[in-house]
């Protein structure tokens, strides 16, 4: 297959991740094994080439160092050889000058210590030095040799180079642009050289050993000038994808900004049958389908996903049986003496539906609570299951890996007995704010003291009080800003009791519960679909790489 052909390919894989870095790689793999452009047999052999490089060799007391046939990598075009790079060019290691003779002010020469200082063509200098250590000339190529290790640039001007470069400067017949496109063909290899497992690097020996392939210097000018002329084209291929990808990111934001920002009932249904309309098209990556999870929750909870029956009892009733639930497990005993609070409806981010509540959290549970300190001592191969912040993910709970505890008798942490129905919420450590539910009956289990246990006071809640802490404007942001105002990530108790979420009427949760699965399960179809097409958008670079590469 040639390059030609290989681009006719473009449109069927440029979905691929990582498409253009790809096609960039093939195409210096075609430029260094000698299949971008043809070989012309009225070429000055390249045994003359070498003769010439030998001799310089000799004048500058440099070994020369023929490959033997087994170290050769690969096959390369008869009228080609292999030769080390330190034979194509003189290898100047760098070396750091002492700290008191570099500075920021711009005094001396530029300085440049490593991959940090390197631009997309020639290095930036952020230091300059008066005494340098080791010098690089213009136009000299530039390796990194300390991690990253293989990255190139080129020196636009004399230049001293610190302990993470290395100055490579090709010898007569070896054309510079050449040497350039090789290395930066043969980066992964070069990078996968370097030793050492805090800090990677490769030593001058193995610089210099390192074998390149050598057309005839004709050639070289040649394949330069085609290399020049595909990797400008993936340029353009690059900004193109990237420009119609930012134009899908503002449709799909802009799309998504009016479906979540209150627009009047007919307007809004406009917006969202546009959306759906376009949905497949508009969801080319998994961040638009997480910006439409949250979309969802977002419409769920604000009371715009189904719509609302003037015949379902209204909220306010729900709020009164619930208070008298609890009233009756206070005269037993159970429950401790609760206010409930009253949020006026325009405390919260948006305007409630008209019989729809605001509450607060701990006007709808029994408890929240969290788990006590010193379960370590209690662990056990078997007993009790035990629930910790790392088992609880973004609305769902990870129960694979779950710890087991043996409790002695009248242990105080049995306060924290879970059952189903409960909710969870992460209130220390990395997932922070992460809320989930137990759904099903993991028979005795315990939750530990970076976990918030909430029971609400009737379980059919359960469901939409979880949407409610997944969704930004339905406590979810409240939430988040609670535990990050104040410094290191964490809530207390208070930061739960006292969220302002809505309430909807019972049946209409039910209704939007239902919804947000059944669109939710329209997501997981997307991702599902969306990974399907990269995976065979990817096969399929595989597959014209390699046929380009083996033909």
């Amino acid at each position: 297959m040639n390059p030609g052909q290989l681009l006719a390919h473009f449109d069927r894989i440029s979905d691929a991740p990582d498409a253009i870095p790809g096609l960039r790689q093939l195409i210096l793999d075609l430029a260094v094994r000698g299949k971008l452009v043809d070989q012309d047999l009225k070429d000055e052999p390249v045994s003359y080439l070498l003769m010439r490089i030998q001799a310089e060799n000799r004048q500058l007391e440099n070994t020369f160092n023929p490959l033997a046939e087994d170290e050769q990598p690969f096959t390369i075009p008869q009228s080609w050889a292999w030769i080390r790079l330190g034979n194509a060019a003189h290898v100047e290691m760098g070396q750091s000058p002492p700290s008191e003779n570099y500075n920021q002010s711009g005094d001396g020469i530029p300085f440049y210590q490593g991959k940090a200082d390197f631009g997309l063509r020639h290095p930036t200098p952020r230091y300059w030095c008066d005494l340098p250590s080791k010098l690089a000339q213009k136009n000299d190529i530039l390796i990194s040799v300390r991690a990253p290790v293989g990255p190139t640039n080129v020196a636009s001007e004399e230049c001293c180079i610190g302990r993470g470069l290395a100055a490579l400067r090709p010898h007569h017949g070896v054309y510079v642009e050449f040497l350039l496109y090789s290395l930066k063909g043969f980066e992964p290899a070069i990078a996968a050289m370097g030793y050492g497992t805090t800090f990677v690097a490769i030593t001058k020996k193995q610089l210099v050993s390192f074998a390149v392939p050598l057309p005839p210097l004709a050639e070289q000018h040649r394949i330069v000038s085609k290399l020049d002329e595909l990797m400008a084209l993936c340029d353009r291929l690059e900004a193109a994808q990237a420009k119609r990808e930012s134009r899908r990111d503002r449709l799909v934001a802009s799309s998504l900004n009016r479906l979540n920002n209150g627009a009047a009932a007919d307007t809004f249904r406009d917006h969202a049958r546009f959306y759906f309309n376009y949905l497949p098209r508009l969801t080319t990556r998994t961040e638009h389908i997480q910006q439409f999870r949250q979309t969802i929750l977002n419409l769920a909870v604000q009371g715009k996903l189904v719509h609302q029956n003037p015949n379902d009892e209204p909220a306010s009733e729900l709020l009164k049986r619930i208070q008298a639930e609890k009233q009756l497990l206070v005269k037993a005993g159970i429950l401790a003496q609760q206010k409930l609070s009253s949020i006026e409806p325009e405390e919260l981010a948006f305007d409630c539906p008209e019989n729809w509540q605001s509450v607060n959290f701990i006007d709808v549970c029994n408890l929240v609570t969290s788990g006590s300190r010193g379960w370590a001592e209690f662990y056990s191969d078997t007993g009790p299951k035990f629930i910790r912040a790392q088992n609880i993910r973004f609305g769902r709970l990870r129960l694979e890996d779950l710890a087991c505890v043996s409790l002695p008798k009248k242990t105080e942490g049995t306060r924290t007995q879970i059952s189903k129905g409960d909710l969870l919420i992460v209130i220390t450590g990395a997932g922070v704010t992460n809320p989930a539910m137990l759904d099903h009956d993991l028979g005795e289990a315990y939750v530990s003291q970076h976990v918030a246990l909430i029971k609400p006071t009737i379980v059919s809640l359960s469901r939409w009080l979880l949407l409610c802490l997944m969704a930004p404007v339905g406590a979810r942001a409240e939430l988040v800003e609670r535990a990050y105002g104040a410094g290191k990530p964490g809530l207390n108790l208070d930061n739960i009791r006292f969220l302002r979420i809505p309430l909807p009427p019972l049946a209409e949760q039910q209704r939007i519960v239902a919804k947000v699965d059944e669109m939710m399960a329209l997501c997981d179809k997307l991702d599902a679909q969306l990974t399907t097409t990269q995976t065979e958008s990817r096969r399929l670079l595989e597959a014209v790489l390699h046929e380009a590469l083996t033909a």
